[in-house]
């Protein structure tokens, strides 16, 4: 059996959460809104600790300035030459600068989060325990919009 099949099967034999409500937010619109990333390619910076791999929830605050980054996503199905060649197929940060200056977006949130992915077995932590905590970080920054990037 072929590694994505295997993870093919592992997700689909994982529970989906159900919630008793809908939790919704209004932000402003888009043209007055703070924009942040959040993606689970493991990124950070190289001063920043690497991920340690499967079971690891812990996030990093990246600021909207870097641009160095180190890849940390370790799965083997996952591709890193889109990465290599344009940051921003997994962290669009050039892209959210430019719809910015272009008075698309409100402004480009000054910090944005990267989670390791690939964590199946570590969901309900990531909801219940460092999720809200890297919220918390960006409402704190202002943040009123955060763009997933799922790796």
């Amino acid at each position: 059996m072929s590694s994505d099949q295997t993870m093919r099967d592992l997700m689909a034999s994982l529970p989906v959460p159900e919630f008793d409500s809908t939790p919704w937010a209004s932000p402003p619109p888009l043209a007055e809104a703070t924009v942040a990333i959040v993606t689970s390619a493991g990124l950070h910076r190289a001063d920043q600790d690497r991920f340690a791999g499967r079971g690891d929830v812990s996030y990093r605050m990246l600021d909207r300035g870097d641009r160095e980054l180190v890849l940390g996503h370790w799965s083997q199905n996952f591709d890193r030459s889109a990465f290599v060649l344009d940051r921003n197929v997994v962290y669009p940060i050039d892209r959210l600068e430019e719809l910015a200056a272009d008075g698309t977006l409100g402004a480009v949130a000054p910090r944005h989060v990267a989670f390791a992915g690939n964590q199946p077995d570590t969901v309900s932590e990531v909801r219940l325990d460092t999720g809200p905590a890297a919220a918390a970080e960006l409402r704190a920054d202002g943040v009123d919009v955060a763009i997933l990037t799922p790796v």
